[in-house]
């Protein structure tokens, strides 16, 4: 694997974590966090539109917007190619897991309106639009990936805490959604330190 894929990979899922870091995506992050397995299904469906996105989005802006000098165009096309995939994705999950559907909810169809999964697709035009677009493809897709990777492991791991704190003895103002928020201030702390992997 080329290095600089690595540092992309390592840097979008850890050090800039989209949660994390960017304070992106945090209505799904808050709202589907109340248990672990809802919470990987939510990281799955954000992992599949994200990666799938950033790849489209490249292939769109460069192959399109680019050639016909229309880049002002790339926040609208980018939010048809998201909300195409989102609806995709909501017809899998329906057929394939009833039970994980419902679970998720209105958030899945919100997976639409997360602007994680915007922010990556622009992020992705601002660091590696000048690139070839082989290059600029790869970069983003991977981008895209450890993203969706870093966004899944937030998610989860604050969805276990949340499991575990439901046995603890919270004081009654901090109950819910402080603690919830409290919470994610310290994970966000925690990930601080993985600043210095790159």
């Amino acid at each position: 694997m080329d290095k600089s894929l690595l540092m992309i990979a390592i840097g979008s899922a850890l050090v800039n974590n989209v949660v994390l870091s960017q304070f992106l995506g945090l209505c799904p992050f808050l709202g589907v966090s109340k248990n672990v397995k809802t919470a990987g299904g939510m990281g799955a469906a954000v992992i599949f539109v994200i990666t799938i996105a950033s790849a489209v989005t490249s292939l769109v802006y460069q192959g399109i917007l680019v050639t016909f000098g229309l880049e002002y165009l790339d926040t609208i096309v980018f939010i048809l190619v998201i909300a195409a995939l989102v609806q995709f994705v909501e017809m899998v999950i329906r057929k394939i897991s009833p039970g994980l559907y419902n679970a998720l909810g209105v958030y899945l169809p919100l997976i639409t309106t997360n602007c994680a999964v915007l922010g990556v697709a622009l992020t992705n035009v601002q660091k590696y639009g000048e690139a070839s677009l082989g290059s600029f493809l790869l970069r983003g897709t991977v981008n895209g990936f450890a993203t969706a990777v870093g966004f899944t492991i937030s998610i989860v791991i604050l969805a276990g805490l949340r499991e575990k704190m439901e046995y603890n003895d919270v004081p009654k103002s901090f109950q819910g959604t402080p603690i919830v928020l409290i919470t994610a201030g310290l994970m966000a702390i925690a990930f601080f330190g993985f600043s210095g992997l790159i």
